[in-house]
């Protein structure tokens, strides 16, 4: 029974939030390898794509296949790979249309599309492969600021708490007013959203208000 009512707490709430790394605690030969050597080579991985000419279709091509592989093994299914990517490519696709103001902007933008996509893929793979208490350890043993590394810890604990707030927020909404149907019904959505950001802009002052009261600088 103890069991039952802990998850009914706002930690338990919380900790259901697996949207990020659904399947970090798996049994893999990918899993079982070690934190720090997954983190070099997702980096290393990373500033190769990044360095590499546009054009090079074949290494694109050699990455993707590699990135499908490692998923098949670590056992992470390719539609949950393909929906995280989807989540992120409008922020990806937002940055890229700056460079189709310029001349050979296309070229430009299809380049920082592959890019940035397969870059993407490697994160994905390597939060779904390695839980993030470790990858934080790795930071500190590599000497990353103490800064930085809490100010991901903090990130990644609190992104639950928004989408927690945000449930909470549609649960409501679809309670009361929401109805798929209509077309009022779709417009409160910005209006959910304007909320959801103040609410989330409170709640980021209260934490850190308590931190610095606690004599975190």
């Amino acid at each position: 029974m103890g069991a039952g009512a802990g998850v009914d707490t706002e930690e338990g709430r919380l900790m259901r939030h697996d949207f990020l790394d659904r399947y970090s605690r798996q049994e893999s030969p990918i899993h079982r390898l070690s934190a720090e050597a997954k983190l070099m080579c997702a980096l290393a991985v990373i500033a190769l794509t990044v360095a590499v000419p546009m054009n090079a279709v074949g290494y694109f091509a050699g990455l993707t296949s590699g990135l499908a592989a490692v998923a098949v093994v670590a056992r992470i299914p390719m539609g949950y790979v393909g929906m995280r990517l989807l989540w992120m490519e409008p922020f990806v696709l937002g940055i890229g249309a700056l460079t189709l103001l310029q001349p050979g902007g296309w070229k430009i933008f299809v380049g920082m599309t592959v890019k940035s996509t397969l870059s993407l893929g490697t994160m994905v793979l390597l939060a779904n492969t390695t839980p993030f208490a470790e990858l934080l350890r790795v930071l500190r043993r590599v000497r990353v600021p103490a800064l930085f590394v809490t100010t991901l810890a903090l990130l990644y604990r609190y992104l639950f708490v928004l989408v927690d707030e945000a449930e909470r927020m549609q649960r409501a909404r679809m309670a009361r007013t929401f109805d798929r149907r209509r077309w009022h019904g779709w417009k409160t959505l910005g209006t959910v959203a304007g909320q959801l950001f103040v609410r989330s802009t409170e709640r980021a002052e209260r934490i850190y208000a308590a931190m610095l009261a606690r004599g975190w600088k």
